[in-house]
């Protein structure tokens, strides 16, 4: 699959590594291809820097992980977007985009386009670059991370449900349709509250269990 990664902090260079991995052909999307934080990324097989609009129009798929005041420059960046699939990993928990309650929103109504899904917002990077916790009781043993995702179009939702897979999850759940998206948004807030406001550490994270 062909992704543009727009964002190349810590969310995006860690699933830029981990779908590369893959076999994924990944495009980091940048204004200056000569000055950009995450170069040496371009020393692994399957990742390159493009310009941000044709890093987007040679994607399937294009994953935003920016700070959500910059939605409506990165939306306005990428040009013709129809037919892609987009991948909002942002949450308005402190600043939002000018004009719009969160990020979903404002790019589905800046990009023109219904194929937007939430995912990969819900934990901290430290679970995306490893989602796998190697437990020691009862006994030894290794239990493998869920992840969220939220949207009302089917096949982004079943795109990014893979793409999760890719990167190691051992699920990942449907949140329900674009009305759920605030709902998993709080749901981040729920994991950024008991891992950094309570102290809890970083090295927490969610799983469904089923008896």
């Amino acid at each position: 699959m062909k992704i543009a990664v727009i964002g190349t902090g810590n969310i995006g260079s860690t699933l830029a590594k981990k779908w590369s991995a893959k076999g994924h052909e990944i495009f980091l999307g940048v204004r200056d291809i000569n000055n950009f934080k995450g170069k040496g990324l371009l020393s692994i097989p399957n990742i390159s820097v493009q310009s941000l609009r044709n890093a987007v129009e040679q994607a399937e798929v294009i994953l935003i992980a920016v700070v959500p005041p910059a939605t409506a420059d990165i939306a306005n960046a990428m040009g013709d977007v129809s037919g892609k699939i987009i991948i909002d990993t942002m949450n308005s928990l402190r600043t939002k985009p000018e004009g719009y309650n969160d990020t979903f929103d404002a790019l589905k109504a800046l990009c023109k386009n219904t194929s937007v899904v939430k995912c990969f917002n819900s934990t901290g990077f430290e679970n995306i670059e490893n989602p796998v916790y190697n437990l020691v009781t009862p006994v030894p043993h290794h239990i493998g991370l869920d992840m969220f995702v939220a949207g009302s179009d089917a096949k982004a939702k079943q795109v990014a449900t893979q793409l999760s897979y890719d990167a190691g999850f051992e699920n990942c759940y449907d949140f329900g349709g674009d009305d759920k998206v605030v709902l998993l948004e709080q749901f981040a807030f729920c994991w950024i509250n008991l891992a950094i406001m309570q102290g809890q550490g970083r090295n927490i994270a969610f799983k469904v269990i089923k008896r």
